[in-house]
Parts: C-alpha cells; structure tokens; sequence
C-alpha cells in the first residue's frame, strides 16, 4: 500500500470549507476515480494490456503511483492534488481492467455492491470510533507487510496461493478504510484535504474491490 501523509496535517493556511463541501468533494474524487476505471474497462482492451513486458508495466504502474502520491502529499493546491490523483488512478483502473477481463459480468456487479456495502459500513465505524481505529493502525501495517511478503514468497517461490491470504488482505483493508476515513475528518477541512483524503480512501476501496472479487471467483 502507498502510504500517504495527508492525515498528519494538523493546521493550515487555506481556506476552511464546511463539512458537508468538504465530504462531498470526498465523495466527488471518489465518484471520478471509479468512473475512469469504468471507461479504463471499457475502452481499453485487456489484450494490449497483457501483451506489454511485465517489468516494463509493473515499473510504469509504480512510477505513476509514486508520482502522484508525492503530488498530492507536497501540494496544497487542489487542482495540483487532483493531477496527481489521477495518476493514481490511471494505473490503478489498468489493473482493474486486467483483473475484471477474467470474470463474467455479474460476478463483477457482486463484487462492486459487497464493497461499496462494506465501504459505507467502515467509514461509519470509523467516524463512530476513531479512537479505535488509531490504536489498531500499527497492527494494520504490520500485519499488510506480513501478509504481502507471504504472498509473494507462496507465488514467485513456491508456485502456490492460498485461499486464505485474499480473506486476510480484505479484512486488513477494511480496517484501513475505517482507519482513513476517521483520519480524514479530524485533520483541516479544506479543498486539497478532501482531495488528498479521496485518494487515500480510493487506494484501500480499490484493494478491497479486487480481493473480494478473487475471493467470488472462486465460488
């Protein structure tokens, strides 16, 4: 997971928005990023995706996402922060192209309504207990690292993948969610913040949607 430092702003020199602007340019950016990875899924064939050199794609994909999280992390200006979401998101939606080509259509749909329920059920406990939250994020982080180093030995090593790591991902993701949401509404509500916020929230909803999908798709 990209780390983002959006959340350990404690003051600041732009302008205040109310919470209901603020949230709803949350849900906003949000709305975007889900909508570029529609047109990502429609538009682009999975073929021409596949056919590129793995190193080369997955050098790409890191160096966009890297790229943009510094964007919104180093600027306070929205629009700066909103470029550099979607280089985010761009790389992000290719991989969600290359995913949902295995599935049939309605696995897909299932997939998007269990997430979007689960979504909306963390970000209300992470604004019920935030407190809560704060205090499982070490565990959180650690227990990603654990599980992705896991994965990745099963894969590149051993030639297997246990059921159980997608299960344990969605889980830690769904904890991150909680977690995020909380942070984004103790921290200053401005333009950029909300923003910088979606991206965060977008980044642990997108890694969620994928998990579950695999975990139908196995059903």
């Amino acid at each position: 997971m990209l780390e983002s430092d959006v959340f350990n702003r404690k003051s600041t020199s732009s302008a205040l928005i109310s919470p209901a602007i603020y949230n709803i340019t949350i849900g906003f950016c949000l709305f975007w990023g889900f909508f570029v990875n529609w047109l990502l899924v429609v538009n682009v064939a999975p073929e021409s995706l596949w056919v590129i050199n793995p190193w080369v794609f997955f050098i790409g994909y890191l160096a966009s996402c890297f790229f943009g999280v510094y964007l919104f992390n180093s600027s306070e200006k929205p629009l700066i922060s909103f470029v550099g979401y979607n280089f985010v998101v761009v790389p992000f939606g290719l991989i969600v192209n290359m995913v949902v080509s295995r599935y049939n259509e309605a696995l897909v749909i299932e997939a998007i309504r269990i997430t979007a329920g689960v979504t909306l059920v963390m970000m209300i406990l992470g604004s019920v207990y935030p407190k809560f939250f704060q205090k499982i994020s070490g565990a959180l982080t650690v227990a990603l690292l654990a599980v992705l180093v896991v994965e990745l030995f099963q894969i590149f090593v051993l030639g297997i993948h246990h059921d159980w790591i997608d299960w344990a991902v969605a889980v830690i993701f769904c904890g991150y969610i909680g977690y995020d949401w909380g942070r984004a509404n103790q921290i200053p509500k401005t333009l950029d913040n909300a923003v910088d916020s979606a991206a965060a929230l977008y980044m642990d909803i997108i890694n969620l949607f994928l998990r579950i999908l695999r975990i139908l798709g196995r059903k």
